[in-house]
């Protein structure tokens, strides 16, 4: 059985990324605090978006047209987060 706490308390740089999951926390962890801002521009994109690891694993449809803005924020720092209060 895998120790999942093992894997959660161990240093950024020898986590593993098992799922989408575990890589949007990766991502949102890394960026938190430092401003930033990640701007995407899609036209008549199509995503298809895998619910669980493998080939045959069933996914979610995504159509995109138009703008994605990804910010980050904490507690105690806004970062690039134009709508926090």
């Amino acid at each position: 059985m895998t120790d999942l706490n093992a894997t959660e308390n161990a240093p950024a740089g020898e986590r593993t990324i098992r799922d989408w999951a575990d890589l949007a926390e990766e991502m949102w962890s890394y960026l938190t605090g430092k401003g930033a801002a990640i701007n995407y521009q899609f036209i008549d994109m199509t995503v298809e978006v895998p619910r669980d690891i493998g080939p045959d694993a069933p996914r979610a449809t995504w159509k995109l047209n138009g703008s994605l803005r990804v910010t980050t924020s904490d507690r105690d720092a806004a970062g690039s987060d134009a709508n926090r209060g």
